[in-house]
């Protein structure tokens, strides 16, 4: 396998698939693979025609994280805009998904961690299991998990490296949903939110990036200077709404 075949881009018209196949190292990435997510990352925000990403990884795993085996070609990309494992100090400019199969651990928690909604099969397993090696979280891991899934939890996560099942990442919030085929759900839910008005939407999204963190008064002008950007486009949806469209919860 070509190293341009270990992160695949799957056109599927408004939901584009990016599949992580490194199935040899259980999906962990080394500085090859890391670029490639990069240009992946890159081609899905060039596209307007593609609404969603999808992330995945092949075969029995996601993604376990960085390859030990070849750490120092991640070296070089640790004080990097990027991240070490891709695109993960990067904010993607549009909706994404990480679609779960299998292990998602170390880095591999960071990357979907870094999407903004995370689906996931029975076999799923999550966890902080670099702890065990002493290599640190540098992938986003410690700013976005208390934020998915709250303080005291998150630190449990981080400080054990216990082993998370799907069940336990449900309840406490890690994923929004256990399902038989976690792409094929993705995939659907990316079609769902790309059917959306996508001026509001995307403000939405933003003002809920942008806002966090900041006093409240500052989030709230905040959310309201991006609304009013996006304000004509809420008027013309009403006005549909008031001529019948949408009732009942259509």
């Amino acid at each position: 396998m070509s190293e341009v075949d270990e992160v695949r881009y799957d056109d599927q018209g408004a939901v584009a698939v990016v599949t992580i196949d490194r199935q040899h190292r259980r999906n962990a990435i080394d500085g090859r693979t890391a670029e490639a997510l990069v240009a992946a990352l890159e081609r899905f925000e060039a596209d307007d025609a593609a609404r969603v990403m999808v992330l995945t990884g092949a075969g029995e795993a996601f993604c376990a994280g960085a390859d030990l085996t070849a750490i120092t070609t991640l070296a070089p990309r640790a004080a990097g805009p990027d991240g070490p494992l891709g695109f993960t100090r990067r904010t993607s400019a549009k909706p994404t998904i990480a679609a779960v199969d299998g292990w998602a651990v170390a880095g591999g928690l960071e990357l979907a961690l870094w999407c903004d909604l995370r689906v996931a099969s029975a076999r799923a397993r999550f966890g902080c299991l670099e702890r065990r090696w002493g290599v640190p979280l540098i992938d986003g891991g410690t700013w976005r998990l208390p934020r998915v899934i709250g303080m005291g939890r998150a630190l449990d996560l981080i400080l054990t490296g216990r082993v998370v099942e799907a069940e336990e990442a449900l309840a406490i919030g890690l994923v929004t949903a256990v399902v038989g085929d976690p792409v094929g759900h993705a995939v659907a839910l990316g079609e769902q939110i790309a059917a959306f008005p996508q001026e509001t939407m995307l403000s939405d999204r933003r003002s809920v990036y942008d806002g966090w963190g900041l006093p409240l008064a500052e989030a709230l002008m905040l959310e309201m200077r991006y609304g009013l950007d996006v304000v004509e486009v809420g008027r013309r949806g009403a006005e549909r709404f008031a001529a019948g469209e949408g009732r009942g919860g259509a």
